[in-house]
């Protein structure tokens, strides 16, 4: 799990428009997660002016990522997020989804479909506390595309695909419970009936929660794909480029 969670502190923080304090663990999980050189700017990871919603929205180092793993898996479409979530999915994609992905099919992932990413609102868009995605601290996907083409949809394929696309989005779930501090995914409430959310909320104690909704999901009996070498290319506009750790 990226380890970025500081002990927290809420005096001199501005307050939000949701009536919280905004955590001084944020600006400093960004700051050491930029300073790590965990993401750093390539063509399609652009640091752009933070956005402000509104109070305490936003981010101090918002970043525009189209693409993850070396430019070679597409983020579609581009989202704004800050340094710890993009690090976080980078690692994920890697360790989690494109094993997943060749266990199950035999090729990688070459794309991530992303349902949400920055926006200045409370969670569900329902009132009360902050959303994740107020502070780009959050990430929704909705779903994956194979190298040939094929795509497998969290709300299409979860219960209703074939055994191999219903194994592969567990198992990608399950690492995210591994990866991340929050992840909620279909049955885990009605709000997330088609897709993952991922976040890396730190509560005011400055102590990760890890709250995985629904728990860990069995994976179904799946026929599992002959391993074939991972090649991928990367897209013609990228430079060479990858993230530390890698």
């Amino acid at each position: 799990m990226l380890a970025f969670g500081v002990a927290a502190t809420i005096a001199g923080c501005s307050m939000s428009p949701f009536g919280a304090s905004r955590g001084e663990w944020r600006s400093k999980g960004e700051a050491q997660c930029m300073a790590s050189g965990l993401a750093k700017q390539a063509p399609y990871i652009v640091e752009t002016k933070s956005p402000k919603g509104g109070g305490a929205c936003g981010m101090d180092h918002a970043l525009r990522v189209s693409a993850l793993m070396g430019g070679r898996v597409k983020v579609s479409p581009a989202a704004t997020v800050n340094c710890p979530i993009t690090a976080a999915v980078n690692n994920w994609v890697q360790k989690s989804v494109q094993p997943a992905a060749m266990r199950r099919f035999g090729q990688p992932v070459v794309e991530i479909k992303q349902m949400a990413a920055y926006s200045c609102r409370t969670r569900n868009s329902a009132g009360g506390k902050a959303s994740e995605h107020a502070f780009g601290n959050a990430l929704d996907i909705g779903g994956f595309r194979l190298a040939d083409g094929h795509e497998i949809v969290v709300k299409k394929h979860w219960s209703r695909g074939t055994a191999s696309e219903q194994a592969f989005l567990r198992e990608v779930y399950n690492g995210a419970c591994q990866t991340f501090y929050t992840v909620l995914g279909p049955g885990g409430d009605r709000h997330h009936g088609d897709h993952i959310h991922v976040d890396l909320l730190v509560s005011n104690t400055g102590k990760s929660g890890n709250y995985c909704r629904p728990r860990m999901q069995r994976i179904p009996n799946a026929p599992v794909a002959r391993r074939q070498p991972m090649v991928m290319q990367a897209p013609r506009s990228a430079a060479s480029y990858s993230f530390s750790g890698n």
